[in-house]
């Protein structure tokens, strides 16, 4: 395996920004694309709850936008590995704008099926965009920078969370649903008009290669393959998946159950439902900046705090579980979110130091490939049982309990590593 493991020291987030122009313009894209993402969610989650008063149809509604990229994982993976990134990225904004726009049309029940479509279409497209965005971050970085790009982009997408759905749900709490639609169209565009400025480095070798199918079939086998033969970097790769498995999309769906039928602020419970996903922001943002200040970017210690990640991802959980008042669960929230953000951050830095950067677009697609898929299965179970008889308390305190799983393999993984004995 070639990867970058040289020791590199590490740049800070204000002379990244400061000194390299090309991620400056990619993080400014970022910060308003994602600002109207976590619109998008709170209102079509709210849209979708006051249409239908159904658990299983808000998990559905999860379901659509996890499975939609999963099934285009495999041919995203390629692409991004194929051709220029940038122009990736440029053209999935241009499209989604297009989309979301159409969600304007779903007006009552009978239309709930347009939503669901239209949320298919827009992920499917996002299937695209996200592993070439990871991708594309040691493209543009320079000496020591990989790891600050990585936690300063994975903190803006938990503070635009923060951000992004605490607005969303106060607007669609005050003045209704519709509005947060329109902004996230108009934050498609910004983003691709942002994108437009990066000046990207002369195209690698890779994508002067063979374009047809049956080479793009070779590829993504030759991923494959490369996963195979290095099964430490697939169970880092899945690491996400699990998190999200066992706690994280069954959390989201019971979020939205939380808002609407215990502590219901605002019209349909937004309002309480954009402070718990802005919550979970505020924690997965500040969880990696604070940690990696202690961890460097080491490869030892990122697995180790991966641990904690971990461990404080099921104390919040647990916290939750007695829904005992809205402060106490927005409190844990955070919790929940600071562990789960070291996990997701710090299990990408782990893959960016380690992978081949010729695979680096179909080793992330795969990545994100379970994640997805693991999701929309996490989404759908949690939905069903909000519709049976099983109080949101038995449901939190069942996935609270299953996270046990993942950190307990990680666990083992970590101790194991450590008794190896060193090649001289």
């Amino acid at each position: 395996m070639t990867a970058n493991t040289t020791a590199q020291a590490p740049v800070g987030y204000t002379d990244l920004l400061r000194h390299n122009r090309n991620f400056r313009y990619l993080w400014f894209g970022q910060i308003v694309s994602l600002l109207g993402d976590w619109f998008n969610l709170v209102a079509s989650a709210a849209l979708v709850g006051m249409l239908t008063q159904s658990g299983l149809a808000v998990g559905s509604l999860f379901v659509v936008r996890m499975l939609a990229p999963f099934l285009i994982s495999p041919v995203a993976g390629v692409v991004a590995d194929r051709y220029n990134r940038k122009h990736i990225l440029i053209a999935t904004d241009v499209v989604r704008a297009a989309v979301v726009l159409a969600f304007l049309l779903v007006r009552d029940a009978g239309d709930v099926w347009l939503l669901y479509t239209l949320t298919a279409a827009q992920f499917c497209v996002s299937g695209f965009f996200y592993p070439a965005r990871n991708a594309i971050l040691p493209e543009l970085a320079r000496e020591g920078e990989l790891g600050a790009m990585n936690a300063i982009s994975s903190a803006t997408w938990s503070t635009m969370l923060a951000l992004g759905a605490a607005l969303g749900g106060l607007v669609a709490g005050a003045w209704g649903i519709y509005p947060a639609f329109l902004l996230d169209t108009l934050t498609f565009l910004l983003s691709a008009a942002l994108l437009m400025q990066i000046r990207m480095p002369a195209a690698p070798a890779t994508q002067s290669m063979d374009k047809t199918i049956a080479a793009g079939l070779r590829q993504y086998i030759d991923g494959l393959k490369y996963l195979y033969q290095h099964p430490n970097i697939l169970f880092i790769a899945s690491q996400k998946a699990l998190n999200s498995l066992f706690l994280t999309a069954g959390s989201q769906v019971v979020m939205v159950a939380i808002s609407q039928r215990v502590f219901t602020v605002g019209q349909n419970g937004g309002i309480s439902m954009g402070l718990m996903f802005g919550l979970v922001g505020v924690g997965t943002g500040i969880g990696p900046i604070l940690a990696r200040k202690l961890t460097g970017d080491d490869g030892p210690t990122l697995r180790k705090a991966i641990i904690v990640g971990f461990l404080l991802s099921v104390l919040g959980s647990a916290a939750t579980a007695p829904l005992l008042s809205l402060p106490a669960v927005l409190l844990a929230t955070i919790v929940r979110g600071v562990g789960g953000g070291i996990v997701w951050v710090f299990s990408t830095q782990l893959l960016l130091q380690n992978v081949d950067r010729t695979v680096h677009g179909r080793v992330f697609a795969t990545e994100f490939m379970f994640f997805y898929l693991a999701s929309a299965l996490a989404s759908s179970v949690v939905g069903t049982a909000l519709d049976t008889s099983l109080s949101i308390s038995a449901i939190i305190w069942s996935m609270t309990a299953l996270t046990l799983i993942p950190m307990t393999l990680w666990t083992l993984s970590v101790v194991r590593a450590n008794q190896k004995p060193v090649t001289p």
